[in-house]
């Protein structure tokens, strides 16, 4: 079976240990965790048993290592990640407010994903590639975006297909180019994966209905749009189905939408339906909020299937009059 594939920063999380606690000054921490957002991505593909690789740089640090080994012993392939001497791995680190809200510090344009080269992308690192997965959270330089642009064009000429999670802080939008990097990797992307805010951000509309509208003239086929506690929905051409969020004790949701994005469009390449795939991703993305750590709560079909077992989802099913 051909592969899905990612591109994009690998870095490590370290998380505050209490709630409201300020990094102003010296507490208890728990980390490094394995993360970024196309690592968590692709990690959870790959538990899914599917065929699954990466592209990146780490730093040749413990960090980087500590992803690597990650990614290995779950199944991803990592050949295509690059080491490189005098760079240090990325980080994140992430505290609570009493709110629920989190704080980040990043250090990812000065670290080792940042030196990710459009030489680093070619046929041959691309050439088992049937699916391409698009972070917007990886274009964070012209250079990457001029990466992210020639592995979309690669697989596109070779019959692959691409998926694309917009995942874009709004500040980025206000940059003329970034818009114009959207838009570009939205005329080739099959499956459109925003969070409910991001619908409209790439369209002209307004209201949801009138962006979903748009982005199906603009070739899309698929769309499916995560809601968070309030559940997601998918859209078609010809069908809508809703499903309702799952119950579960919030830990740490970061990599609960990565997470999910990847078990639906690893169900779809499984050849699932588009309503097994949506529950299936709402499962996991309900594990993945369940434990501390962005790739901690990333689980197999075993894991998914025990929770669904548990939980019946309250499901809306619509046929589109077309």
């Amino acid at each position: 079976m051909q592969s899905i594939m990612t591109m994009g920063e690998i870095l490590v999380e370290i998380m505050a240990e209490r709630k409201g606690q300020s990094f102003r000054a010296p507490g208890p921490l728990a980390g490094p965790y394995a993360s970024g957002a196309p690592a968590i991505f692709i990690d959870q593909v790959a538990r899914l048993g599917h065929p699954a690789a990466i592209i990146g740089c780490v730093g040749d640090d413990d960090f980087g290592w500590l992803n690597i080994d990650r990614l290995r012993r779950d199944g991803v392939d990592t050949s295509a990640i690059a080491v490189c001497k005098g760079a240090v791995t990325g980080s994140a680190f992430v505290t609570y407010r009493d709110s629920g809200e989190r704080d980040f510090i990043f250090n990812i344009t000065n670290s080792a994903s940042a030196q990710l080269q459009p030489e680093q992308v070619n046929q041959a690192v691309l050439k088992d590639c049937a699916h391409f997965h698009v972070m917007g959270s990886s274009l964070f330089s012209f250079r990457i975006i001029d990466a992210m642009k020639k592995a979309i064009e690669i697989v596109k000429a070779q019959g692959g297909t691409v998926s694309f999670d917009p995942n874009v802080r709004k500040e980025m939008l206000r940059i003329p180019e970034m818009r114009e990097a959207l838009a570009y990797i939205l005329e080739f992307t099959d499956i459109f994966l925003p969070s409910g805010h991001e619908v409209t951000q790439l369209a002209r509309s307004a209201d949801e209905a009138g962006a979903i509208a748009e982005i199906f003239a603009r070739g899309v086929r698929e769309i499916v749009v995560k809601r968070g506690a309030d559940g997601c929905s998918y859209f078609s051409a010809d069908e809508r189905i809703d499903l309702d969020a799952l119950t579960v004790d919030v830990v740490d949701p970061t990599g609960a939408g990565d997470c999910f994005g990847a078990t639906f469009i690893a169900c779809r390449r499984l050849g699932k339906t588009a309503l097994q795939s949506l529950r299936y991703a709402n499962a996991a993305g309900a594990l993945a909020v369940s434990s501390k750590g962005p790739m901690e709560g990333a689980s197999g079909f075993a894991g998914l299937d025990a929770l669904l077992a548990q939980q019946p989802q309250h499901l809306r099913h619509a046929v589109m009059e077309g």
